[in-house]
């Protein structure tokens, strides 16, 4: 940074700012642990027979080791952009009405996660169930992380419970997709032809069907030689619309090359199967006749189904992430 010429470059300049400040954040909080470290150390060997030192010394180191132990858990987050912000989308598959119930229950479970960690929830693109719920959403889930954290959520959850919709109360099994993928701003060397693009504009609708506006801003485009869709109808005017559009279509198609260049590596884990229906799901949220959740993948699970649906999958994340890095 201090060479001649660097702040001319305003494009370099600025990924290498971006860069110095990611390394100085993962830096600066090993550093801030380790002087406590020193510190709790230098207090132990005088503290002697001290009983209220010696409280204030087993509460500091407490809460020393909760730090560590974030940490330790930030190293599971090290992919190549794992604290980018996340495009998570969620889709009803097999059960109807129930299906599209259960993606509105996934949707506020994923929008309270958000909330939990600090996250800002943008709704990118919405369609209403039929009769209720929702069929497909797409938001932007925008924060340090989010992408690392929810990458872990991607696959088919299945729900069974007794269904609200049935006058006869009988009990009921629904399934959604979730697909997560990582927003990205930086140049990451993928040109998109505009004649390999079609575009296409219409009005745009809000849930349950009312028009958001009387223009046809809302916009989607098909990239034609791989048949990848992105559409977004949320956004101000159509350009912004488009423009979160390529976003999303720029990420799926990023996406869709690192799976072709690491297939060998996911058949060593087995391939993930594309049908939203019975066997194929990661995580069973179970409401009847008992309550349990348990994740496929590792087999962790817990009987307190309502906090899961609140927002707490901390615990289902991070053992994907340790069971990840353990294969």
């Amino acid at each position: 940074m201090s060479a001649a010429g660097f702040w001319g470059d305003a494009e370099n300049s600025t990924s290498s700012v971006k860069q110095l400040k990611n390394l100085k954040s993962v830096v600066d909080s090993w550093d801030r642990v380790y002087k406590k470290y020193a510190e709790l150390k230098e207090i132990s060997l005088i503290s002697g027979e001290d009983q209220g030192l010696i409280s204030d010394l087993s509460l500091n180191i407490g809460t020393l080791s909760q730090d560590i132990e974030k940490l330790e858990f930030n190293t599971l987050l090290g992919g190549e952009f794992d604290k980018n912000s996340a495009i998570l989308s969620i889709n009803a598959g097999a059960g109807g009405t129930e299906s599209c119930d259960w993606v509105s229950m996934l949707l506020r479970m994923y929008s309270r996660f958000a909330e939990q960690h600090g996250y800002d929830v943008r709704t990118i693109d919405i369609l209403a169930g039929e009769e209720a719920g929702i069929k497909n959403v797409t938001i932007l889930i925008e924060g340090e992380y989010a992408y690392g954290y929810l990458k872990a959520e991607r696959g088919v959850h299945r729900l069974v419970r007794i269904s609200p919709f049935d006058a006869n109360k009988r009990r009921h099994t629904s399934f959604a997709s979730v697909d997560v993928l990582p927003e990205i701003e930086e140049d990451i060397g993928l040109k998109i032809e505009e004649k390999d693009l079609r575009i296409d504009v219409y009005r745009s609708k809000g849930a349950g069907g009312q028009s958001v506006n009387t223009t046809d801003s809302a916009v989607r485009i098909t990239h034609i030689p791989t048949g990848l869709v992105a559409q977004c109808q949320n956004e101000r005017s159509q350009y912004q619309n488009k423009q979160t559009a390529l976003k999303i279509l720029k990420a799926r198609l990023y996406e869709l090359e690192r799976e072709k260049k690491e297939q060998a590596l996911l058949k060593q884990y087995g391939t993930q199967k594309k049908k939203i229906e019975w066997g194929s799901q990661i995580r069973s949220y179970v409401m009847h006749p008992y309550t349990l959740v348990k994740d496929h993948r590792t087999d962790y699970e817990t009987g307190d189904v309502n906090k899961v649906m609140d927002g707490g999958i901390d615990e289902f994340i991070e053992a994907y992430l340790k069971n990840v890095r353990a294969n």
